[in-house]
């Protein structure tokens, strides 16, 4: 049989408008539920290949329903704006893809679908109706059947026949109407037989066989839902004509015949406008690799939202005419050499065998001094009939004297990585003037920095990526299997992009004071700081930690039996399915919530709340917390020391949070627990070579000291500028009672109030945090409030101020993007609310404690003193001393650290030493 496969656009529309977060082109219109329909078309017509299909929505206008009855849909709110804007766009899209629409003016969507539905039925086709509307239930029958390809629990698409009607109603589709009446429908505000529910509707119908049957004997039928039901007799027959779907509406203007809804292929044209318009950055790529509708598998873009208000529209996407060349010969290599050195400005990449910045070898460089030019020294290139390349040695040697130079300025993308490749060689990279990842950073913290994006995003140009080059997963081959002409497409490409960019994002940053200084001050020199820190390295000893992890494995082999002897019986712990069965399951122990399929979740969350009162959890949380040191520290950490150093480099991220905090990878150096023996005993393993010590300092509470400058709040600014314990303080506030009388619950409340509102936190979550009640939560909150009136005034001037322009900023002027302050999604909205909050301290304490790298690092190197900077967590700066210079160093980096800046509040710093770095924190 054909297949004619219907979709209920008018569905799909707030579906998609509501699963996706509020995702805008960086012109700031709206996309979110064009993307999401779009993709859910795209799945669903990979999933239900059909020979026939339409997408039906609903026309504006009046319909018989509105004529019949005045109230009807009067409960349903206005479509939001930012959903309306996107319908037209949405249709756009349909038709592209290469269905048609159906949209007829006075016939409501399902009656359309309906209507359809029983045409192909009586033409011998099979109809399938992809819906998650109830009413359309009323159509099921051996020919048509409903599809629901959005099921609410993450489960696959539910497939409603005649069983499955009778299954999900209790009543069979011919009975659907009948139902209906007596339940009503409160999305159609179509009122029922009050008090009678699904239940009592499918228990009548089975009873008494037909509506009019169960009418026939209403009078038998006792209590208020019998009353009730004679009371409606009045009402049922127009109720009938309202959820009854019509399958004889007049469709004569758009489908004359079924053979108007044939499958059509996609008009790759439209499409790519589209896409372009709306800057759907993955699915262009994919239609450029292969026309015609490309797979549904491809997702799109990361989707992280623009602001409400962008800079630009982003240009049309456009490969334009290029000049590169490949650098082969010494005259070729002379000629560059003379350019570079004339150059106000050259953009320099590295073309390398390996993403480790600490082994990465040259295979080529590539440079670009002029628009649309660019060239290529490939270095090391070995395949097959590679051409003779100019030697490495020869060509670093003519090229160190500009390379080092501070007198000839560079740009490029992520130059931190590329100078230790060049350090590798020998060669100290000099002149680093300009970064295009970190222009991007600072200009829009909350986007995609990648080449790829960026070229897209402010050139409107197709970039090659490396998977292209290189090929990808297994069959990927190394940079210096690439033939040297593809090679230099790539490379070349790479440099004069980059040098393109510069000059769109730097005037861009210049024209706001705040953001040059976070650009020029902080985050070019911070840079350099962060290349002397990776290649220190960290001392660690390999000894002590596999002597912790031989610990950890016993202590994780005896919680692992004590969990078995607790739940009577063995079972898989790092299972979340057997762990809910045993736990509410065997157990019952209470279900704290759900995961998307349903089941009840086991995460760390629900573990915490049920260990406070069961023994299991606990002990499986231990486990957890045991079993993740074990595998990510004691375990990895001596994997990863270096042979040639004898000591483990991590590498900082510069452009990963959003709130210009850096990001410690490969390893993680910032997530060593320390609140737990265990955490610590992995920091004793990071230790100070003979003759040395580890010493660490840690601004003390400063982003409560930012909160009081920020916020000018006199009581906040008057506790710290006495140096009273601000906690204290806050305590005698919110219980009314002297400092001295704080008692350490009020205290350790105090605490969690100061830090929680910082992060926007509710009652219900402080109520939570502290284990007492929401009101008794609530009324610490108001009198904390009360007592400090400018935090509130702050909070408010701060949401305020993010909705109006889409971001807030630090007190040193860097934008923290909040994309999602005007969502409709009222959770999402919310967490934005919160984050703006949050955001202006959180990001002016990641610029104070750069600002304290930049200052301590610059001071060691003018005393030429052999005291390094080894680690950044956070607020803490870690330094590994030489016991000549220990007592300068205690005495002089807090005072540092503590006049980087002038706040309304002092800084304070806590510094301590010892041979390890758990004895210094």
């Amino acid at each position: 049989m054909k297949t004619l496969l219907l979709v209920d656009g008018s569905g799909y529309l707030y579906r998609a408008f509501h699963a996706l977060p509020d995702l805008r082109t960086s012109a700031g219109e709206p996309t979110g539920a064009i993307r999401g329909f779009i993709g859910m078309l795209r799945v669903l017509a990979e999933q239900s290949p059909a020979e026939y299909r339409a997408c039906v929505f609903d026309a504006k206008g009046k319909t018989f329903r509105d004529d019949l009855f005045a109230e009807y849909k009067a409960n349903r709110p206005a479509m939001p704006d930012d959903l309306s804007v996107q319908i037209g766009p949405i249709h756009e899209a349909v038709r592209a893809l290469g269905w048609p629409v159906v949209e007829v003016p006075g016939v409501e969507a399902d009656d359309a679908i309906g209507t359809l539905a029983e045409r192909a039925r009586r033409e011998g086709f099979r109809c399938v109706i992809v819906t998650t509307d109830k009413d359309l239930a009323q159509l099921v029958n051996d020919e048509i059947e409903l599809l629901d390809t959005m099921s609410r629990d993450g489960g696959p698409p539910r497939r409603l026949d005649r069983a499955g009607v009778m299954a999900r109603f209790g009543v069979a589709p011919e009975r659907i109407v009948e139902y209906l009446m007596l339940v009503g429908d409160s999305v159609d505000n179509v009122p029922g037989v009050e008090k009678v529910g699904p239940k009592t509707a499918a228990r009548w119908l089975t009873e008494y066989g037909s509506l009019d049957n169960l009418l026939q004997h209403a009078g038998e039928i006792s209590g208020a839902v019998g009353e009730n039901l004679r009371k409606a007799l009045g009402w049922l027959p127009t109720a009938r004509a309202l959820v009854t779907v019509r399958t004889d509406a007049d469709l004569s203007t758009q489908v004359p015949t079924l053979e108007a809804l044939q499958i059509r292929p996609p008009d790759t044209g439209a499409l790519r406008e589209l896409y372009q318009r709306y800057e759907f950055r993955a699915w262009l790529k994919t239609l450029d690799a292969e026309p015609g509708e490309s797979s549904a598998r491809d997702s799109p873009d990361s989707g992280r939202a623009s602001p409400p208000a962008a800079p630009e529209a982003r240009p049309a996407l456009h490969k334009p005419q290029v000049h590169y060349e490949t650098v082969l010969t010494q005259p070729q290599l002379d000629e560059w050499i003379r350019r570079i050195e004339q150059a106000p400005l050259t953009s320099i990449d590295t073309e390398t065998t390996s993403l480790e910045p600490m082994v990465a070898r040259l295979v080529g460089v590539s440079l670009s001094v002029a628009e649309l030019e660019g060239c290529y020294i490939p270095l090391a290139h070995r395949y097959p009939g590679a051409p003779d390349q100019l030697a490495l040695e020869q060509v670093l040697q003519k090229l160190r004297p500009w390379l080092e130079s501070s007198r000839h300025p560079k740009v490029g993308q992520n130059l931190k990585y590329d100078t230790h490749v060049l350090a590798n060689h020998g060669v100290a990279l000099a002149g680093v003037e300009h970064d295009t990842s970190l222009e991007s950073y600072v200009l829009e913290a909350h986007r995609g920095h990648d080449m790829e994006a960026l070229a897209e995003r402010h050139l409107g140009r197709h970039v090659l990526t490396y998977e292209q080059v290189c090929g990808k997963g297994a069959r990927q081959i190394g940079f210096e299997e690439v033939s040297v002409d593809r090679a230099t497409e790539y490379s070349a490409e790479d440099a004069e992009v980059t040098l393109a960019l510069h000059r769109v994002l730097w005037p861009r940053i210049g024209e706001h004071k705040g953001l040059e200084y976070i650009y020029r001050s902080i985050e070019i020199p911070v840079s350099r700081v962060l290349f002397a820190m990776e290649r220190a390295g960290v001392l660690v000893d390999p000894q002590q930690l596999a002597a912790q992890s031989r610990d950890l494995g016993q202590r994780i082999f005896a919680l692992e039996e004590q969990a078995h002897r607790l739940a009577g019986q063995p079972f898989n712990l790092g299972s979340p399915k057997q762990i809910g069965d045993i736990l509410f399951g065997k157990l019952g122990l209470p279900v704290q919530k759900k995961t998307a399929t349903g089941a009840p979740s086991t995460d760390e969350d629900v573990l915490e709340r049920l260990a406070a009162d069961y023994p299991l959890p606990k002990t499986l949380l231990e486990h957890r917390a045991l079993s993740k040191l074990k595998s990510t520290y004691s375990d990895k950490l001596p994997l990863m020391v270096r042979p040639e150093t004898g000591r483990v480099h991590t590498t900082y991220g510069q452009t990963t949070a959003i709130t210009g905090r850096l990001a410690s990878t490969d390893p993680n150096l910032q997530n060593i627990p320390i609140r737990t023996a265990e955490g610590r005993r992995i920091r004793e393993a990071f230790i100070a070579p003979p003759g040395s010590h580890i010493v660490s300092a840690d601004y003390s509470q400063i982003e409560l000291r930012i909160m009081a400058h920020l916020s000018d709040d006199v009581g906040l600014m008057e506790a710290f500028a006495r140096g009273q314990d601000v906690h204290r303080a806050t305590a005698s506030e919110v219980f009314g009672v002297t400092v001295d009388q704080v008692t350490a619950d009020q205290r350790r409340t105090a605490k969690v109030i100061n830090f929680g509102l910082i992060y926007g936190m509710s009652a219900f979550g402080l109520a939570s945090n502290l284990g007492i009640g929401r009101d008794e939560a609530k009324s610490y909150i108001d009198r904390y409030f009360a007592r400090y009136p400018g935090v509130a005034r702050y909070m408010d001037a701060t949401r305020a101020l993010a909705k109006r322009q889409g971001y807030v900023e630090t007190v040193f002027g860097r934008r923290l993007w909040v994309p999602e302050i005007n969502s409709p999604n009222g959770p999402r909205r919310q967490g934005a609310e919160r984050a703006a909050i949050n955001a202006p301290m959180q990001g002016t304490a990641a610029d104070l404690i750069k600002l304290a790298m930049l200052a301590t690092h610059d001071w060691l190197q003018r005393e030429s003193l052999r005291t390094r900077l080894i680690m950044q967590v956070h607020d803490e700066l870690v330094f590994e001393v030489p016991d000549a210079e220990l007592e300068q160093i205690r005495a002089r980096i807090p005072d540092l650290m503590c006049h980087v800046a002038s706040l309304k509040v002092p800084l304070a710093v806590d510094v301590g030493a010892g041979l390890n770095w758990d004895q210094a924190h």
